[in-house]
């Protein structure tokens, strides 16, 4: 199974965009999907969570508020739109699934996608 994400860019501070990821080869009912990021020299860090009816969502606390995750199953896409977007932002940006319930860990993550670069300028 592949998952792919994209819509990332470079873009200035307070800008916003949408990224988007989407999976090949099976749907996406049943599984939670994350995004995860990572910046030059940290580890990858849990952005934000969606349970696979995407009746609840999850985020850190740093993009609570600018971060909106959602999905549309019927298109095997889950979005994440970024708003008033900061420097600290600046990162890859993954997208993770994992069936049944989300989860903070992302080696609880079963396939991930490619990533996408996030390029915030100050």
């Amino acid at each position: 199974v592949q998952l792919q994400a994209s819509g990332g860019g470079l873009v200035q501070a307070g800008a916003s965009l949408r990224l988007s990821c989407t999976t090949s080869g099976r749907t996406l009912d049943f599984y939670a999907v994350g995004w995860f990021r990572q910046a030059p020299g940290k580890e990858r860090e849990f952005v934000a969570g969606i349970s696979w009816r995407g009746d609840s969502t999850y985020y850190v606390d740093s993009v609570k508020g600018r971060f909106t995750i959602s999905r549309d199953n019927a298109k095997r896409t889950v979005y994440l739109q970024m708003n008033t977007l900061k420097p600290e932002d600046t990162a890859v940006y993954y997208c993770a699934d994992r069936r049944g319930t989300i989860s903070y860990y992302a080696s609880d993550f079963g396939s991930w996608g490619q990533g996408t670069l996030v390029t915030v300028s100050s």
